[in-house]
């Protein structure tokens, strides 16, 4: 369920409890290892961790006005979850995050890039700091136009017909 706070601080107020406390402890470790030059807000309705326009003017392909979102924590309705966009992208930091979640012990509930939780007890907090503290902006960004490509569309990996 997306939320309609305009600030964290309105956001984190309006959660139960348990699920601030347990998004408060995320969002510290997040704080705690992200790169310089990403910014905290509001994004999507959850609290987002992003590359602001002024180091990415282009922002986010899918809306431009956006900026770069990079990763977010949310309070769903059956669900915490935090997003990680700077995965999705990556196949070899998703590998290491994955068998470091692993070793750690906890199942790992994962989508493409959302990893859902109940308890914050399921969470290996290090692995999350961990990996948000292998990518740096500049990393990101790249790795976002390897994607992407400049004009914010996606690359292909199929190779075009050719007629004869």
């Amino acid at each position: 369920m997306q939320s309609k706070a305009t600030t964290v601080k309105e956001y984190l107020a309006e959660l139960p409890d348990d699920r601030r406390k347990a998004i408060m402890a995320l969002r510290k470790v997040i704080k705690a290892n992200l790169g310089k030059g990403f910014k905290e807000g509001m994004q999507y309705g959850m609290i987002g961790y992003f590359v602001p326009h002024t180091v990415y003017p282009k922002g986010y392909h899918c809306s431009p006005e956006q900026p770069l979102p990079f990763c977010s924590l949310a309070s769903q309705k059956n669900h915490m979850a935090f997003y990680s966009f700077f995965l999705y992208m990556n196949p070899k930091q998703l590998k290491l995050f994955q068998d470091e979640w692993k070793v750690s012990g906890n199942k790992l509930d994962m989508g493409k890039s959302c990893v859902k939780f109940k308890k914050l007890e399921n969470v290996p907090l290090e692995v999350i700091g961990n990996a948000v503290a292998r990518v740096s902006v500049e990393d990101y960004v790249a790795g976002y136009e390897a994607t992407f490509g400049s004009n914010g569309k996606p690359k292909s990996t199929k190779k075009k017909a050719t007629r004869k």
